[in-house]
C-alpha cells in the first residue's frame, strides 16, 4: 500500500518513436502505480519536460532520424535534476559509455523484460526521493546557516574550513579564500580561542563550551562572546568534522554590569556600593595607558586590583610582574628593577634581566612604592618618561613598552611636602589614583568575605565548617580590622584550624582578635534599634532580605536578642 502510495506521486516520461513500444512500457508502468506521460520525438519531449516536472526519463537511443544521445544532453541542460536512463536495440559500447559520461542514470536494452523495467524504475526513483531530500534538508540548513545571527563555521576532521556563515564573516573576518584552508594557519587577529576549542572537538569528539570570554579583534576593539562546538559524526561515531557557533553577548553582559550587583570582581570580593563603583572603573581604567596609583590601608587587597586592571586590558596576554619595594635594599632594588650585567658589582657573575625588562607588552606592579631611596625615585621617573633605561654596569638603553601600576599604604601628598618624595615623581604616578576603601568602611561586606574565607579553608584544609556562631560575627562587625580583608583572612584561617565543631566559636578565633575587641554596655541594656553603624533594626533586616540571623550580624546583636525587640 505504501508503496503505491509512492508511486502514485512519481511520474514518468517514456521516449520512443515506435507508438508499440511506447504503449508497452507506460501500460507496464502505469500498473505499479506510478503517472505515465510518452513523447514520439526530441521536440515533443523536450516541450513536455519544460512545462513539467518529471522525476524519470527512459529515452529510446535511437527516434528515427534523431539521435537519443543527443536528446539526453538536451535534457540534462533543461532538467539537470531528472533521471535519465537509456535505451536501446543495439547495444554498443561506446553510446553506453557515453551515455554514462553525459549523465544517464542507466542503460538497458531492448526487448525490455517486465521485471528489469519495474526494477529500474523503482531503483531510479528511489536514489532521486534520496536526492531531492538531500537537496532540500541543504536548502533548510543553508536557510538557517544564513539567517542565523550567531557566526557559524565547519570543518572537516582534517581541520580544513568547509563553510561559514555571513555572521561569522562580519565578526570574525571569515571570507571565501579561507575554504579548504586548515583553521590553524587562519590568522583572524585574535587569540584563536575558538578555533583551538574546535579542533579539540575534532581530536576528541567531546563537546567544547566556553562561556563569556572576552575576544579582541584585530582593529583593537574587544567583544564578550560564548562559544560552542559540536562533534559531526556518521552513524558509527566516527567524527567527520565539528561546527563551531560564536555568540557575540557583549550587550547582554553589559547590561547584566548595570542592573546587578556584582559580589566578586577579579578576586576582589564585595556588593558594597562602593566597592561596585570601584568595580566600574577598573574596567574603565583597564585599557587607558596611563600610570595608575593604588592608596588603600595595608590588607585592603591592593595587588588585587593591580591584577584586575591587567586581567581586565589588552596587555592580559603579556607578563604581569610585582616587585615590592619595601623589602629589598636600594642596591638590590636597583638591579631587581632595571637588571644588571656581568661584573657590575661584586657577585654579579652573570647578566641578569630586570623585572621592567621582563614586563616588556605586560604590566608591572610597584607594591610599596613610597618606601624607594630619593636615587631610586630619579631613576623610576626617568623611565616613567622617557620608556627606556639601562642596566646596572651597561651604558646601552632598552626601549619598553611597560604600563606601570604604583600601590603604597602612605600619603604621597604628606612625603612630597616633607621633603622624602620628588613632586615630579608624585605627579607622574598619580594621573589616576584609586582609594581603595578599609574594611570598617564597609562592614556589610563582612559575612559575605568570612563566607568566601570559610569555604576556601575548607577546601583548603579537607574540613566541613558550615558557620560562624553569632557572637564570633557580631565580634566581626564591632572589631575595627586595622589588617582589614587580610587579617579578617587570617582570623578564619587560624579558626579553621583550631576549631572542632562544625561551628566557629569566639575560642577558635586568635587571641589579638578576641583582647582587641571593643567593650561595652550589656546587649539586652543596649537600645536595640541602633547598632555600632547607626543602623536601625528596620533598616538590618531590609538589607538582609528578611534574614533575622543576618540582621543580627550586621547589628552586631544576637539573634535571641532581634528576636526579643521583634516581639515587643
Amino acid at each position: 500500500m505504501l508503496d503505491k502510495t509512492f508511486n502514485a506521486l512519481k511520474r514518468i516520461l517514456i521516449i520512443d518513436d515506435e507508438e508499440s513500444v511506447r504503449f508497452v512500457l507506460a501500460r507496464l508502468l502505469k500498473e505499479e502505480g506510478y503517472q505515465i506521460d510518452t513523447a514520439g520525438n526530441s521536440s515533443e519531449a523536450l516541450d513536455m519536460i519544460r512545462r513539467r516536472n518529471y522525476d524519470l526519463v527512459f529515452v529510446d537511443n535511437m527516434l528515427g532520424p534523431e539521435n537519443g544521445i543527443d536528446l539526453l544532453r538536451d535534457i540534462r541542460q533543461t532538467d539537470p535534476d531528472v533521471l535519465v536512463v537509456m535505451v536501446t536495440g543495439c547495444p554498443d559500447v561506446d553510446s553506453a559509455a557515453m551515455a554514462v559520461r553525459l549523465g544517464a542514470f542507466d542503460y538497458i536494452t531492448k526487448p525490455v523484460r517486465r521485471e528489469t523495467l519495474v526494477l529500474i524504475a523503482r531503483h531510479a526513483l528511489k536514489i532521486k526521493q534520496l536526492a531531492d531530500e538531500r537537496e532540500r534538508n541543504l536548502a533548510n540548513l543553508n536557510a538557517i546557516f544564513s539567517s542565523v545571527s550567531d557566526a557559524i563555521i565547519l570543518t572537516d576532521s582534517s581541520q580544513l574550513l568547509l563553510q561559514y556563515n555571513a555572521a561569522a564573516a562580519a565578526s570574525c573576518g571569515y571570507s571565501a579564500e579561507m575554504i579548504g584552508v586548515p583553521v590553524t594557519a587562519i590568522d583572524l587577529g585574535c587569540g584563536g580561542t575558538c578555533r583551538k576549542a574546535l579542533i579539540e572537538t575534532i581530536k576528541s569528539g567531546s563537546p567544547q563550551q566556553l562561556k563569556r570570554f572576552e575576544c579582541s579583534r584585530s582593529d583593537g576593539t574587544s567583544r564578550v562572546v560564548s562559544f560552542t562546538a559540536s562533534a559531526v559524526t556518521e552513524a558509527d561515531g566516527t567524527v567527520k568534522g565539528a561546527v563551531g557557533v560564536i555568540r557575540d553577548e557583549t550587550r547582554l553582559d553589559t547590561l547584566e554590569k548595570v542592573l546587578r550587583q556584582r559580589d566578586q570582581f577579579h578576586g576582589m570580593i564585595g556588593r558594597n556600593p562602593a566597592m561596585q563603583k570601584f568595580y566600574a572603573l577598573i574596567e574603565a581604567l583597564a585599557d587607558v595607558q596611563t600610570t595608575v596609583l593604588v592608596n588603600g590601608e595595608s590588607g585592603t587587597g591592593k595587588e588585587l586590583v593591580a591584577a584586575a586592571l591587567h586581567a581586565c586590558g589588552h596587555r592580559k596576554n603579556g607578563p604581569m610582574v610585582k616587585v615590592n619595594c619595601s623589602a629589598l635594599s636600594e642596591t638590590l632594588l636597583e638591579s631587581e628593577l632595571f637588571g644588571h650585567v656581568r661584573g657590575a658589582f661584586t657577585g654579579a657573575i652573570a647578566s641578569k634581566a630586570g623585572r621592567f625588562e621582563i614586563a616588556d607588552g605586560g604590566t608591572l606592579f610597584l607594591d610599596e612604592i613610597g618606601d624607594i631611596s630619593p636615587a631610586m625615585q630619579m631613576r623610576l621617573l626617568r623611565v616613567l618618561q622617557e620608556r627606556e633605561f639601562e642596566r646596572v654596569g651597561d651604558t646601552t638603553p632598552i626601549k619598553v613598552d611597560v604600563r606601570v601600576i604604583a600601590a603604597t599604604n602612605q600619603d604621597l601628598a604628606e612625603k612630597v611636602r616633607q621633603g622624602t618624595f620628588r613632586q615630579d615623581l608624585y605627579f607622574r604616578l598619580n594621573v589616576v589614583r584609586l582609594e581603595l576603601p578599609p574594611l570598617r568602611d564597609r562592614s556589610d561586606d563582612i559575612p559575605l568575605l568570612a563566607a568566601h574565607f570559610l569555604k576556601k579553608f575548607n577546601i583548603h584544609f579537607g574540613r566541613y565548617i558550615r558557620d560562624f556562631s553569632d557572637e564570633v560575627m557580631a565580634l566581626f562587625m564591632r572589631y575595627e580590622w586595622p589588617g582589614n580583608v587580610r587579617e579578617l583572612e587570617h582570623a578564619i584561617e587560624h579558626a579553621c584550624i583550631l576549631c572542632r565543631s562544625d561551628v566557629i566559636s569566639l575560642a577558635d578565633l586568635p587571641r589579638d582578635l578576641l583582647a582587641g575587641k571593643e567593650g561595652g554596655p550589656d546587649e539586652a541594656a543596649t537600645k536595640p534599634s541602633r547598632s555600632d553603624r547607626n543602623l536601625t533594626l528596620e533598616e538590618a533586616l531590609a538589607m538582609a532580605d528578611g534574614n533575622k540571623s543576618q540582621a543580627a550580624r550586621l547589628l552586631g546583636i544576637s539573634r535571641r536578642t532581634v528576636y526579643r525587640h521583634l516581639s515587643d
